[in-house]
């Protein structure tokens, strides 16, 4: 399913001040020269934490995008299998999947972190530290997952073996979130609006939150990556559309309750107050401080020790990230 974005007034219910701020294209914008395309297509995927995507729309029409596609994907292998393909041109999503398509030769090029600080490990009483997951029932919507791949690779950097030490649970027809509200598996991974959700309904206990522990909060958990044809033959548009969303990550950290208002009316996620909160807890602003470089470089070596890839960081390095548009928007967007 394909839903089109027609251009809207979503940033006349900003102060006007912000909004020029926001949208307002300083003299270096207006010199460059326009977008080789004036279509853009992005995944739509599940979940809270990729509002800037989201909340980008106007902002993107501001960089000289008449049609703004959203393209309906699943989140982690599928929507990095969409992108690679070209079935979409951008997405906004987890670095464990978008490594993992790299080291698979798929045609996948990370332009920038977004944010860090998504995901919250829920466990059961008796588990007090990572290690303590071995031999344990985890729940995974999927064997190669997001969840499934941050697991894996926060236990190989305990050192245990993710494919031997851990009895990995998945159901297509229930939601792992569910698995562990009901008490069928010790820990699972969550993801915006699902902590918020369950916080709400008094259920479950968190051992990690990757926006406060270390060394996870040290690193993006959301990487906008873009089809690499697409990104090599269209250079302008591809810089204009990064600035679009790091532009709206900006709005979603200074105006999250007009950020949570966007995604409702949009049909992007359901609950206003879940969204607002997960919106006041990512740390969206760290996209200027925290390197992409480093990011990339621990998941990989992550993924590799755990046995899920075989390229080493620096190929992943070399061959899936291009941080030239990341390094001139650092300087244009100062501020």
């Amino acid at each position: 399913m394909r839903i089109i974005q027609n251009r809207r007034r979503f940033l006349a219910g900003l102060t006007a001040a912000g909004a020029a701020s926001l949208v307002g294209a300083p003299t270096r914008v207006l010199a460059e020269p326009p977008p080789e395309t004036t279509r853009i297509r992005l995944a739509k995927i599940p979940g809270v934490c990729i509002a800037p995507q989201y909340v980008a729309e106007e902002l993107l029409h501001a960089e000289g995008f008449d049609e703004i596609e959203y393209v309906e994907s699943e989140p982690g292998t599928a929507t990095t299998a969409n992108t690679a393909s070209g079935n979409v041109n951008f997405s906004l999503n987890f670095i464990t999947s978008s490594i993992v398509a790299i080291d698979q030769g798929k045609a996948l090029t990370l332009l920038s972190g977004v944010h860090p600080g998504c995901f919250e490990l829920f466990v059961r009483p008796g588990i007090d530290s990572l290690r303590d997951l071995r031999g344990k029932r985890i729940g995974v919507q999927a064997l190669g997952s997001s969840p499934y791949l941050f697991l894996a690779s926060m236990a190989a950097y305990v050192g245990i073996d993710p494919l031997r030490d851990i009895n990995w649970v998945s159901d297509p027809q229930v939601r792992a979130k569910e698995l562990y509200a009901s008490g069928e598996v010790d820990a699972f991974l969550g993801f915006p609006p699902e902590p918020q959700e369950l916080r709400a309904r008094g259920i479950g206990r968190v051992l990690i939150n990757s926006t406060l522990d270390q060394p996870w909060a040290a690193y993006f958990c959301c990487l906008l990556a873009g089809n690499a044809d697409f990104v090599r033959e269209h250079p302008v548009a591809s810089k204009r559309v990064l600035r679009a969303i790091l532009k709206a990550a900006d709005l979603c950290a200074g105006q999250p309750d007009v950020a949570a208002r966007r995604l409702v009316e949009r049909n992007f996620t359901a609950n206003y107050d879940y969204a607002l909160g997960a919106l006041t807890e990512v740390p969206y602003r760290k996209w200027r401080e925290y390197d992409s470089e480093d990011t990339v470089r621990f998941y990989s070596l992550r993924l590799q020790k755990a046995g899920m890839i075989r390229s080493t960081p620096q190929t992943i390095i070399a061959n899936g990230t291009d941080w030239r548009f990341l390094n001139e928007l650092k300087r244009e967007l100062k501020t």
